[in-house]
């Protein structure tokens, strides 16, 4: 450690290069994790939130909510087997705008029953359960639109008007607020003929025994993985990440090796005054570790900072503990891209060494 330290005090600028190209690339991984994480959320909040452990849906559906339709029938004998475990919902994704304005906004309308586990959790506004018909509770991500508390919504496909009574968090789905409301009223969306019912929501039930012909059991995890766009939207930035990482290897490796070729002489001459190879390899490991440390706590630092200065449309999302896993991940690849540089240590002859120094 001694060694180490008196190397990293005598050769600041040195040092203090390489500290920074780490924090530029521990901030890149961290970011892109956030955002990742972010756009994550942003797809499927209203079910990554919910109290809803898995969904009952069509067969034919892929697990996907918006390509399932359940008649009434199932719907009742679902909530029958099930009790106060099970729940209808319908998914409408369409357009609404204001009744007076032209600007157009995609959502997507949840029917819900108001008494259920399905109500999101709100954080302004009046309640679904007793409301006026045509009203919703909206995910605050809408007012980003300039919609606030009293306003009504058009839908664009049925005309039926609504109102916001309410606002939620995490309400999310296909990247699109979520408006929720009655079933009495969400049959106003839909065509004549067709079905309010997508899904039947169940809660601390695998539902996987429920032998009802032309349904299957989705976990909550499944249905979020099949909305459209999710994975591959998520295997395109897992695999940034992961290149990140090996990039971030490699660029480490990089350094510390010709870091290690330029002091060759000088570990030649420890070696002759009986330094051990275990002693230096561990200066080595001590200063590639320390060096990340640094680079972390900064990185960490400018990557929350940023967070708090982002605007809310920038669905970024990066959690303490991820941003743990991500650092000691990191140390890792900094300790393993140290390994070309241990192995010339073991490999410095020190008669060699001094005869060069001669």
């Amino acid at each position: 450690m001694f060694l180490a330290l008196k190397e990293l005090k005598h050769a600041k600028l040195k040092f203090s290069l390489v500290v920074l190209i780490m924090v530029l690339i521990a901030w890149l991984v961290l970011f892109v994790t956030g955002l990742a994480n972010g756009l994550a959320s942003d797809n499927g909040s209203a079910i990554e939130s919910s109290k809803a452990t898995g969904f009952l849906v069509e067969k034919d559906s892929d697990n996907r909510l918006t390509r399932s339709s359940l008649s009434e029938e199932k719907v009742q004998r679902a909530e029958e087997k099930f009790g106060k475990n099970a729940t209808a919902l319908g998914v409408q994704m369409t357009t609404v705008t204001k009744p007076s304005a032209a600007k157009k906004t995609d959502v997507t309308f949840f029917g819900i029953d108001p008494s259920r586990f399905l109500v999101p959790e709100q954080v302004s506004g009046e309640s679904l359960s007793g409301s006026k018909e045509n009203s919703v509770i909206a995910d605050e991500k809408l007012k980003e639109s300039g919609y606030k508390l009293g306003d009504k919504v058009k839908d664009q496909m049925s005309g039926a008007v609504f109102e916001i009574i309410g606002f939620a968090k995490k309400a999310t789905y296909s990247h699109t607020p979520v408006l929720y409301t009655s079933f009495d009223s969400f049959k106003k969306l839909q065509q004549r003929g067709a079905s309010s019912y997508n899904a039947v929501a169940l809660q601390n039930d695998s539902g996987e025994d429920f032998a009802q012909s032309g349904l299957v059991y989705a976990s909550s995890k499944e249905v979020l993985e099949n909305i459209p766009g999710y994975s591959e939207e998520q295997g395109s930035l897992l695999m940034m990440i992961a290149f990140l990482f090996v990039i971030a290897a490699f660029v480490l490796a990089a350094f510390f090796y010709v870091i290690t070729i330029q002091k060759m002489n000088q570990l030649g001459i420890l070696k002759a005054v009986g330094a051990k190879t275990s002693y230096l390899a561990r200066s080595i490991v001590f200063q590639v570790i320390f060096l990340a440390f640094v680079s972390l706590v900064i990185s960490n630092a400018l990557t929350f900072l940023m967070a708090l200065a982002l605007p809310d449309s920038m669905p970024f999302n990066l959690s303490q503990l991820t941003a743990l896993l991500c650092s000691g991940l990191f140390i890792l690849m900094a300790v393993l891209g140290s390994i070309l540089s241990l192995s010339r240590v073991v490999r410095v002859d020190a008669l060699e060494a001094i005869g060069r120094v001669n």
